[in-house]
C-alpha cells in the first residue's frame, strides 16, 4: 500500500489547527462560535422534545455504531491479524483504534468544558471534544486503511463513501441529541483524524512498497 507521507502529514497538520481554533474558541468565549453553536442546538432541541421517538432512533444509532462498538469489533480484527502473524495490522489497529480512547479522555480532561444543559440523553465524561466523533473517525478511517487492500478497485470509493457518511451523520447525531456542541463534534472529527493519520505514518499495517524511484543505482566503481 503507497502512502503520500507529505500529503498524509499536510492534513494532520490542518487536522490539528482547526481542533485548537475550536478550543480556543470556547475558551476565549468568541461571539461567532457561541453562535453557530446555540444556532444548532436550539432548533434541535425543540425538535426533540416534540418527537421523542425521533431522539430514540438517534440514541439507538451511536450506541449501536459509537465507538464502544468499534473497538470491540476491532478487536476481534486484532485477535485475527495476531492469529495469521500480521503484526503490523493488529499494532496499527491498537494503536489508532484502542487506544483512542485514551487520547479523547486526555483532551477532554484538558479542556473541561461542560455538556449542554439542553442533552436528551445521559453521556459520560465532559463535552469538549466529541469521544464519538473521534473515536469512530480513527476507527472507521483505521478499519478502512486495512480492508482497503483486500477490497475490490471498483468497491474502494463506494466503501470509502459509506465511511465518511458514517463519520459525518454519528457527528450530527451528538448535536440532534444535544450531548455536544457543534464545535465539539467539529474539533472531535479534526483530532480523529490527526491521530489517525500520525499512527498511520508511525506505525503503518502494511510495508510501503518499494519502486524503481526509490532504489539508489549503483555507483560505478563500487562495491555491490
Amino acid at each position: 500500500m503507497t502512502v503520500n507521507r507529505g500529503l498524509l502529514g499536510a492534513t494532520a497538520l490542518a487536522a490539528v489547527g482547526v481542533y485548537l481554533l475550536m478550543w480556543v474558541g470556547f475558551t476565549w468565549q468568541w461571539g461567532w462560535l457561541a453562535d453557530v453553536d446555540a444556532w444548532a442546538l436550539q432548533p434541535t432541541a425543540r425538535f426533540g422534545q416534540a418527537h421523542p421517538g425521533w431522539v430514540t432512533g438517534w440514541d439507538v444509532f451511536c450506541t449501536a455504531l459509537g465507538p464502544f462498538a468499534f473497538r470491540f469489533a476491532t478487536l476481534v480484527v486484532i485477535v485475527v491479524a495476531f492469529v495469521r502473524r500480521r503484526v503490523r495490522v493488529a499494532v496499527f489497529l491498537i494503536v489508532a483504534v484502542e487506544l483512542s480512547g485514551v487520547v479523547t479522555e486526555i483532551a477532554k480532561a484538558l479542556a473541561e468544558r461542560p455538556r449542554p444543559d439542553t442533552a436528551f440523553v445521559d453521556a459520560y465524561g465532559l463535552s469538549f471534544p466529541s469521544g464519538h466523533a473521534l473515536g469512530v473517525t480513527a476507527a472507521v478511517l483505521a478499519l478502512y486503511v486495512v480492508a482497503r487492500p483486500v477490497l475490490r478497485p471498483r468497491w474502494r470509493p463506494w466503501t470509502l463513501g459509506a465511511a465518511v457518511l458514517l463519520i459525518v451523520l454519528m457527528g450530527a447525531a451528538r448535536v440532534v441529541l444535544n450531548v455536544h456542541h457543534p464545535s465539539d463534534v467539529v474539533a472531535g472529527w479534526a483530532l480523529g483524524y490527526a491521530y489517525f493519520a500520525a499512527c498511520l505514518l508511525a506505525v503503518p499495517p502494511y510495508r510501503p512498497r518499494v519502486t524503481e524511484a526509490d532504489e539508489t543505482p549503483a555507483v560505478s566503481g563500487t562495491a555491490p
